[in-house]
């Protein structure tokens, strides 16, 4: 074989405006060529046509067909065979002068394109080229609407990217060879292409086969696929596994009669691993049930607008992931290129690549959609056999259908198994948003619910656990999985996980310098600076965004630990998305570089976004001192090895350090194993603390925050009028030079200006549900001395609960809170939980929580006593003013 490149300069012969010349491989955007980007943004609400706001401003865009062309001065030896292949591309029409070649096997966007020219090249003929991405012939919104073309990531480029050039063949030659590993033997394919016939030899050899293989070979001319099965492995051959790259190698040579030459070879790396479900319903890859942590890429890639195409790039992608503590990566309705694969392969990382298909009304039911993604699913399969990294398909993200897009689907299914059973496929990610279960062809089920039992812990109208359920570590789903079993027998893992928004660093616009500018990140920037916020102010909201986030997204993992029916979580995401609103949730920027602040340290997520970990189930994370910490000990074990010793379960804090142990434990790989119950009395707990609750048990360890307070009863300071109401009463104390404590009932009638909270910031973003209100949390002054009898974090945590999730008042202007309520960028409310003020000629503390209403809470009580602490000393000395009217407006 010879391979014969053909990058560098191609001329660009149509349209008009677009004429010039474009180094290839490339795009037109990366050879600056194209329109202006000039999707109008409806700017939140205004209506008023602007830069785009809801995704990145591509700096060039052209949607249609567009004609490549180069000369090629060259001629391949006499009885040669000549292809012409572009890696990765669009729909492609190849000409060589006037002559219209057929593809040499079916063209999709997941695979490589591949014409035969042979017979066509003269010594100096003209190759042309007609790149379409307005996608004739195919089902076009579907594709459009995926992360394959959509411009809120990838973009819609259009160009010939990866290897682009000839490929020589002798006149029968082998085209591919696919191994396909089945316990402990081996089922080989091999695709040979004979114009003439053949008459010889065929070898198999692989390090990992017990013995090579040599058989004669007689083939009638044409192209056919020779299959051999249950070829004997090698006793020691070893295993592709999670985070072990196993990689054997294998070749495949045609030979003459007497086998004194190679005619013809192909060679190729591949894994030995099994991967399917267990007798328990969970995943499990060599028979070895694991915790899936998944995390989904949306193909954001701002810089050049497309994947890399190159091994090394993908090995820093999927480090980047790994670092986190992510093993398998699920790709949102794209499948990258065959470099992911390859870089996965090496890494022992597990992939989910999807067909490049969004349709969430009628997903096949138009028969130019069920012809072109039952070729793209087959030519996926045949083109990435050899990587065991590859796990999993699904046939698209969010799919919803009719009966017959759905009977479609179940063929499309069989199909697959057809061709290729050592992978596990589903009809959709989420289909029809979980409303309808799952259909009986799916192998796995990952949805974010099953017939309206829930599978994560937030949605986008901020349903869930995380904002509706009193906090714990005790919420699991095993209820909801009880529904899914008694119809759906395949592993179920939780989909599109978290999509917990942080507020976005602007210091990452200087990043932007390739193919899309970030001018929805400058618009957000711009609205924050005419708000009245700084610099300073801002990056602490986002310090503080980011805490909380984690929080969030931890709970979201252990809830799904503490369900050992379900067999992991894919999340959404690691990663900024920068469209759909400008989605920016990830731990990571949409550059895949760690956020600049402690709460985005790889190690701070994978502490709990992992295989093994101990867990302690508790009702809650608040307690008195006159209580006792109970709860139960279970232990996690999805990784290789038992885990076995004493588990130390220790509770410290100022003056506090109790311990009990559980003696000589073994935790078996696969399970979730209960330890039993714990008790430590908390009487000996001083003051009002923060303390940490750790488990530990053969080197692994889980930290948890408890808070303990004094169960003292609240003693409202002399001189001080609390009010409920700012009232006639209320308005004389303030005249007369007095104080006054206006805390209303936390009801939208007692703060007419005011919008529900809730305790985790927004989901995914307002620009996309604008159902939400789009609060981010608390900003709480943490060194102020109301909180001296209080301990927190300048960020909502857990102890927070029940006032975060109460209103918080809109402010006509931007005053100085000691608990600001973060807004949304997309409206940028000055907003407040607490305040303090000079008011008239006395002192007014105005509060939104409604903390007398929260009274059976014990971190509401320990709250309000260390505001009434406060209230009577002579720390409460507020500095700003605020006259009676504005609080007469904010207070009914």
């Amino acid at each position: 074989m010879i391979k014969v490149a053909l990058t560098g300069a191609w001329r660009v012969q149509s349209p008009s405006e677009l004429q010039g010349t474009v180094l290839l491989p490339g795009t037109l955007d990366t050879n600056g060529l194209g329109h202006d980007d000039q999707e109008l943004s409806d700017d939140y609400g205004s209506g008023k046509p602007g830069p785009i706001g809801s995704r990145l401003t591509r700096r060039h865009t052209f949607e249609g067909t567009v004609r490549l062309s180069r000369q090629i001065r060259w001629s391949p030896q006499p009885g040669r065979r000549v292809f012409f292949e572009v890696e990765r591309a669009r729909r492609l029409e190849v000409r060589v002068g006037e002559h219209l070649v057929e593809p040499y096997r079916p063209q999709t966007l997941n695979t490589p394109h591949v014409f035969e020219l042979t017979g066509l090249l003269t010594g100096d003929d003209l190759l042309r080229v007609d790149s379409d991405n307005a996608y004739q012939g195919m089902p076009h919104d579907a594709i459009v609407d995926s992360s394959t073309a959509t411009d809120h990531t990838q973009t819609n480029w259009n160009g010939l990217l990866g290897n682009i050039g000839l490929r020589v063949e002798e006149d029968t030659f082998v085209d591919s060879v696919r191994a396909y590993p089945h316990g402990d033997a081996l089922t080989v394919e091999a695709d040979v292409d004979s114009r003439q016939g053949f008459h010889g030899r065929l070898r198999i050899s692989s390090d990992a086969l017990a013995q090579p293989l040599e058989v004669g070979a007689d083939l009638e001319p044409g192209q056919r696929t020779l299959t051999w099965s249950d070829l004997p492995l090698d006793a020691h051959a070893d295993r592709w596994d999670e985070y072990q790259g196993c990689l054997h190698g294998m070749a495949i040579e045609l030979l003459p009669p007497d086998g004194s030459r190679v005619l013809s070879r192909v060679s190729t790396d591949f894994g030995i691993r099994d991967f399917a479900a267990d007798e328990q319903g969970r995943l499990a890859l060599n028979g070895r049930a694991f915790f899936l942590r998944g995390e989904a890429n949306c193909a954001e890639f701002p810089q050049t607008g497309f994947p890399p195409m190159d091994v090394g790039s993908w090995i820093r992608i999927l480090e980047a992931y790994r670092s986190y503590g992510v093993n398998v990566v699920r790709f949102h309705s794209h499948c990258p290129p065959e470099a992911a694969f390859i870089a996965a392969d090496r890494m022992g990382m597990m992939m989910q690549p999807e067909l490049s298909h969004w349709d969430y009304h009628h997903a096949f039911q138009e028969d130019v959609s069920y012809r072109y993604y039952r070729t793209e699913l087959e030519q996926t399969l045949l083109f990435l056999a050899n990587h065991p990294s590859f796990v999993m398909l699904t046939l698209g993200n969010e799919l919803s259908a009719d009966a017959t897009g759905h009977q479609r689907m179940a063929q499309l299914i069989e199909d697959a198994w057809t061709i290729d059973d050592t992978r596990l496929y589903a009809n959709s990610s989420n289909p029809h948003y979980g409303q309808l279960g799952s259909d009986d062809c799916n192998e796995v089920y990952t949805s974010e619910s099953y017939k309206g039992h829930d599978l994560r812990c937030c949605f986008a109208n901020m349903r869930g656990s995380t904002n509706a359920a009193h906090p714990g570590t005790v919420h699991n789903f095993q209820d909801s999985m009880q529904a899914v079993r008694k119809e759906c027998k395949v592993p179920v893992y939780g989909f599109e996980v978290g999509q917990y928004e942080v507020l976005p660093d602007f210091r990452e616009i200087e990043e932007f310098t390739g193919v899309t500018r970030p001018d929805n990140y400058a618009m957000i920037r711009d609205r924050v600076r005419e708000s009245g916020l700084d610099q300073r102010t801002w990056l602490e909201w986002v310090a503080a965004t980011g805490e909380l986030s984690r929080i969030c997204y931890r709970e979201e993992v252990e809830s799904v630990l503490r369900t050992p029916s379900m067999s992991g979580l894919s999340l959404l995401g690691l990663q900024d998305f920068p469209g759909q609103g400008t989605a920016l949730v990830g731990m990571m920027d949409a550059h895949l570089h760690p956020k600049r602040f402690p709460f985005a340290r790889p190690e701070r997520f994978r502490s709990f976004f992992t295989d093994q970990l101990p867990l302690a189930v508790m009702d809650r994370y608040v307690y008195t001192s006159r209580e006792k910490l109970s709860g139960t000990v279970k232990v996690a074990n999805y990784g290789r090895r038992t885990l076995q010793g004493d588990l130390r379960l220790r509770l410290q804090g100022q003056g506090v350090d109790l311990e009990r142990v559980f003696r000589q434990i073994a935790c078996p790989v696969g399970k979730l194993t209960d330890l039993g119950a714990f008790e430590l009395p908390l009487d000996g707990v001083e003051g009002n603390q923060r303390c940490s609750l750790s488990l530990e048990i053969d080197g692994v360890t889980n930290v948890y925050p408890v808070w303990v307070y004094r169960d003292s009863r609240s003693e409202r300071p002399d001189g001080l009028y609390e009010a409920r109401r700012f009232d006639l009463q209320a308005r004389r104390v303030l005249d007369q030079g007095g104080t006054v404590y206006l805390s209303p009932d936390s009801t939208a009638q007692s703060l007419p200006r005011s919008v529900q909270a809730h305790f985790s910031t927004d989901f995914w973003s307002v620009g996309t549900f604008k159902d939400q209100n789009g609060t981010m949390g608390q900003f709480i002054q943490a060194d102020h001395p109301i909180f001296a009898d209080f301990p927190t974090d300048s960020h909502t945590d857990w102890q927070w609960w029940p006032m975060a999730t109460q209103r918080a008042i809109i402010l006509p202007e931007r005053y100085q809170s000691i608990i600001t309520e973060m807004d949304s960028y997309a409206y940028l409310r000055p907003m407040t939980q607490l305040l303090e003020c000079r008011c008239g000629k006395g002192r007014l503390l105005l509060s939104s929580m409604g903390l007398q209403n929260l009274t059976e809470y014990p971190e509401a009580r320990a709250l309000q006593t260390s505001i009434y602490r406060y209230l009577g000393s002579k720390d409460f000395n507020p500095r700003q003013r605020i006259d009676p009217e504005v609080i007469d407006k904010l207070v009914a």
